[in-house]
């Protein structure tokens, strides 16, 4: 299984996903799950990916191949106006991968599932947030919940719902979404670490702030041990149930 998250903020965007894959229990191996494609000082597009690994690298594969061949009449992902239009492009890729494989996944009692976080900025507009579903269709996120999930979300989004402000300072929300994932962590193995991580500051057109956090990360440590031992303590101020 997996767990993405990506945040969009008034100060620019952050996202994370877990690099966990199985096939049981003695089937586990590490994978990357965020992709950046950069041109610097022009554009920045994050795809986080979740569910079958084999659909997702094709869909990734896909996308950069279209890259490398561009000739002018395809747009790619580095040649596309706008987000709305790269979110189109996705759906593209998973519908085209879909009639390729679809019909033999089914076949094989496999399954087709898959879901994206896009996001990133195209110079000329603001920063914007997409989920592109396995038909090819996608929402962007609104500015009432102003982040998305993939993968297993429900033990990390309670924090998020409660939490999540769309003034918040990048490092803030990177706290928040590591707290989501301490969460995460504890309560599903199939999610598992190191985490990767990427804070993008709006209108800098650049993917320098992004980072591999490993299991025996000093922060991620600290943050979880502290978690708890607030948690625990507002546990205790509550006045207790009587009937």
């Amino acid at each position: 299984m997996t767990y993405c998250v990506g945040l969009k903020l008034d100060r620019g965007l952050v996202f994370a996903s877990d690099t966990r894959t199985n096939a049981g229990v003695d089937n586990i191996a590490t994978f990357k799950k965020l992709h950046v494609w950069e041109e610097p000082g022009e554009r920045v597009i994050t795809l986080l990916s979740a569910g079958n690994l084999a659909v997702t690298q094709a869909v990734i594969s896909l996308l950069s191949e279209h890259i490398a061949a561009a000739d002018g009449d395809r747009a790619t992902l580095m040649t596309a106006k706008t987000m709305f239009q790269v979110a189109r492009l996705i759906g593209s890729a998973v519908r085209e991968v879909e009639a390729i494989d679809g019909e033999a996944l089914e076949s094989n009692a496999d399954n087709f599932f898959v879901t994206f976080i896009l996001g990133g900025q195209i110079k000329g507009e603001e920063p914007r947030m997409f989920q592109v579903y396995a038909a090819g269709n996608f929402i962007e996120v609104g500015e009432d919940t102003p982040f998305l999930q993939i993968g297993e979300h429900k033990y990390g989004k309670p924090i998020l719902d409660r939490v999540t402000r769309s003034d918040m300072r990048l490092g803030e929300a990177a706290k928040l979404v590591l707290l989501s994932f301490d969460s995460t962590l504890r309560s599903n193995l199939s999610v598992g670490m190191p985490i990767d991580m990427l804070l993008y500051n709006k209108d800098t057109f650049s993917t320098d702030r992004q980072v591999r956090i490993e299991q025996d990360d000093d922060y991620f440590q600290k943050l979880s041990h502290g978690w708890s031992d607030k948690l625990r303590e507002a546990f205790a101020d509550i006045e207790e149930f009587e009937v």
